[in-house]
Order: C-alpha cells, then structure tokens, then sequence
C-alpha cells in the first residue's frame, strides 16, 4: 500500500506538470529534452550496473542476519559508488565532443551523480516502503513547486531540466540518515565488493537489453523522423508508462517476499503470490488499456494542448502495451528474478531487444512515432512471451489466465461505448470526465454481474477492514 500510495502520487504529479511543461517550453522544447534524457539515461545505466535488482534481492536473502546483511549492504554500495565515478567520467567525454545541447546534458548529468547515493534497494529489500515513499513525496512535492516557480518560458528548458536533476539528488541523500537503525559499520579491510561484480553484472545485460528498447527508439525518432516527433511520442510514452508504474508498484514490492520464500524452499507462497498478482494485474491493466484507447484523442488535445493533437494516434496504438508490461513485470521481476532465473529473464529481455532494433527504423521511416508505438508493442510481447514459456516450466501457465475472459469482454463492451461517445460529443472537460465515470461503471458493473471472484474478494475484504476500524473506534 505503501508502494500504490508513492505511485499515485507519482501518477499525479506529472499529471499537474506536463500539461504545464509542454504549453511553455513547447513540443521542441519537449523534444529536446526528450532526446537529452534518454542519452544520458544510458550512462546512468552504465552506472547502476544492475544493482538496484541484484541489491534488493541480495539484502532480502541476508535480511535475517545484520551482520551479513550489513557487510553485504556495504560492499554493494562501494560497487555502485565506483561504477557511479566511472559513468560520472565517461560522460565528461562524452561533453569534451561538440553539442548543441550541451548545456542541457550537463543539468541531465546530475541524474549519474545521485545514483552513487541511491539506496534506495536496501529499503526494497528489508521491505521498508513507508522510507521511500515518505521522503520521495516530499522532495517531488518540492520540485513541483519549483518547477512552477521558476519555468516559465521556453527559455527555462535548462531549468525545468536541472531541477527534475535535482530532486533525484536530494530524494536518494534524504534516505541516508535513516540506514544506521538496520546496518551497522564494516571495516574496510573487511570487504569484498568486487565478488557482487559478476552477479551484478549478469543483471545489467537484461537492462542494457530493456532499455533499448525502453528508451533508443527516441533517438531514433529525432534521426529518422524529427525531434518534434520524438516529443510527440514521450508524451504518448510518458503516460502508459505512469499507468504501467501504478500497475507494476505489485510486482516491486512482492519480489523481496518471493526471493525471501525461495531461500526458505516455500513453493506453495510462491505459486499462490503469483497466480493472486497475476489476476489482480489483468483485472486492473486490462481497463486502463481499453479506458485510455477510447479517449486517447480527445485526452491528448486538453491535456497537452492542440499543438500535441498527433499524440492522440500514438497514444491509441501504445495503450494496447499496458497489460503486456503488466504481465512481464510478474512473471519476470515478481517470477524469474528472485527465484534465481536470470538466464531465463536475460533471454527473453534480449530478444525483445533485438526485435525492437529489427523493427525501428522501417516502422519509424514509414509511421513515424506511430511506428515506434508499433515497435514497443511487439518487442513487449515477445519479451512476455518468451517469460510465460520458462514460467509453465514449472507451473501452468493456463491457470495465470483463468477467467481472464471476463476483464476482456467487459473492456470490450466499455471501449465500444465510450469510444463513440468520445467520437460524437464536442471537445470538453466534462464530457472527458463522463466518459471516464461511466467506462468505470460499465467495466466493474459487468464484472459484478458475471460474479467476478477478485472483484467480491475486493468488496468482502474492503467490509471486513470498514468492520474492523469501526469496531476499534467503538472500542
């Protein structure tokens, strides 16, 4: 709950900005930083080596012993500091070359230095949210003021950049004074760091393979189309992205608990969290991938504005991704991950990969950002599909899928009626909010008729917890 509370409120702050951002510094503005960010995501990348997955999952198997676990927490941290340093330096390189966008890669390289402070994955394996969460409200609560402050012309671009920089610095240093209560201090003559470099390092394989796909195809676009189109396609990315991150919040926090069963040999904790993950994931990405389809041209234009009316068809197309994500992120960072199956997860990420690369540059050159959206789609499916095929291994992946009919066919029906809707009535804020009220309405009230287990467990559970409280206050 925790993790779902950090993810609204991650859901809402770019949902108060980007309309903002992209009236003032425009869709060229929007397009450079676009491209900025994602060069500079890979040094960033390079940085952190895999050791956000690997940390995590590494502090839940030692969570029992402070000793091991701190030895184990220092020697992770002194890897990603000297790798951080490393980056850090390539990317001085990297701005020795001539740029234009000099300026703005430097406010973007801010983004490499925090990563030497994130430990962020030692709070992920302890199963401490309440930290994270709290501190990175706060930061990002203060770079949203900042943010309407400070920008507001399309002159403000290195700004705007800077302080979205900045409060990745400061949220991952405000982290640091609450370590002592769960690790203690190591002598240095008594670490190890370079034995985590190899594991670590089989992690960073399958993320240099995700972000591939997850972030070249926006270089691409600037090459091979234009940087407008670039910015066109962030926009459309940037919100199935929030919507995925809302969905995947499940998957962060269940794979401690799962990497924590499999080093105590619970077979049966693991098959059950990921058969309820699984259903409660498509119960949930599979209206979002429908509600977002049905207004996504009308969305876009009040939203971002008329001058982001393309964003409409390329949000269309990358909606029917949102339960494609949502599906990997269980079978592979909920599944094959804690359970120790990185070869497993590196194949399938790889091929995803390569299928991206395969399909950017003739979808792109002929549909342009539509094109990209096409490319992310496929490329996703492989990579779920490929996962699915090592999960039923070892459990039948038929039952991930049972009575999954009744959230496509109720999507179906609310798609339909919203989509007309959406189609005929003029362009509003009322009328987007209807539609939404009543896709909602037409998918639960249908999945309450054809009695939908989880929606009932939902509802039960939800009396329950009311009964509960008002009990207590009685009390």
């Amino acid at each position: 709950m925790y993790n779902m509370v950090y993810q609204v409120f991650v859901l809402i702050v770019p949902l108060i900005t980007m309309p903002y951002i992209s009236r003032v510094i425009g869709p060229t503005g929007v397009g450079v930083n676009t491209y900025t960010y994602a060069m500079t995501q890979y040094f960033v990348l390079f940085a952190t080596l895999g050791i956000n997955l690997y940390g995590s999952r590494e502090i839940a198997y030692q969570r029992g012993n402070k000793e091991k676990l701190s030895k184990t927490f220092w020697e992770i941290e002194t890897l990603l500091m000297t790798t951080a340093i490393i980056a850090s330096l390539a990317f001085l390189v990297f701005l020795s070359f001539p740029n234009k966008y000099r300026l703005y890669y430097i406010a973007q390289g801010v983004a490499i230095i925090a990563v030497a402070f994130d430990i962020s994955w030692f709070f992920m394996g302890i199963e401490n949210f309440k930290v994270t969460v709290t501190r990175n409200i706060l930061v990002k609560a203060i770079s949203l003021a900042c943010i309407f402050i400070f920008v507001k012309s399309k002159d403000d671009l290195f700004i705007y950049i800077l302080i979205t920089s900045l409060s990745i610095l400061f949220g991952n240093i405000t982290l640091w004074p609450y370590l002592k209560k769960h690790v203690e201090p190591i002598k240095l003559s008594y670490l190890h760091p370079l034995k985590h470099l190899r594991p670590s390092l089989v992690l960073f394989v399958p993320q240099i393979a995700i972000n591939i796909y997850a972030i070249l195809n926006k270089p691409m676009l600037k090459i091979f189309s234009s940087v407008e189109s670039a910015g066109f396609f962030d926009s459309s990315d940037k919100i199935v992205k929030l919507l995925v991150a809302l969905l995947t919040s499940l998957a962060t926090v269940v794979m401690p608990r799962v990497a924590n069963s499999f080093i105590r040999g619970d077979n049966k904790q693991i098959e059950r969290l990921l058969t309820k993950s699984f259903d409660y994931i498509s119960f949930l990405s599979i209206p979002l991938m429908f509600g977002i389809a049905a207004v996504a041209r009308e969305f876009s234009v009040l939203f971002f504005g008329k001058a982001f009316y393309s964003v409409g068809d390329i949000l269309l197309v990358e909606s029917m991704v949102i339960p494609v994500i949502a599906w990997a992120s269980i079978t592979g960072n909920q599944y094959l991950l804690p359970t120790n199956h990185n070869k497993e997860y590196t194949i399938s990420v790889i091929a995803g990969a390569v299928a991206n690369l395969l399909l950017n540059v003739p979808l792109i050159m002929y549909w342009g950002a539509v094109g990209a959206a096409i490319s992310t789609i496929i490329s996703e499916l492989v990579v779920t599909t490929i996962q699915l095929h090592f999960v039923n291994r070892e459990y039948k992946v038929s039952k991930l899928f049972k009575g999954i009919y009744r959230y496509l066919l109720s999507g179906v029906v609310m798609f339909g009626i919203v989509y007309v809707l959406s189609s005929r009535w003029a362009l509003s804020v009322k009328h987007l909010i209807i539609e939404v009220v009543l896709g909602a309405v037409i998918y639960f009230g249908l999945l309450l008729i054809m009695k939908t287990p989880i929606l009932y467990e939902i509802i039960h559970r939800g009396l329950d917890r009311f009964n509960q409280i008002k009990g207590g206050k009685a009390h």
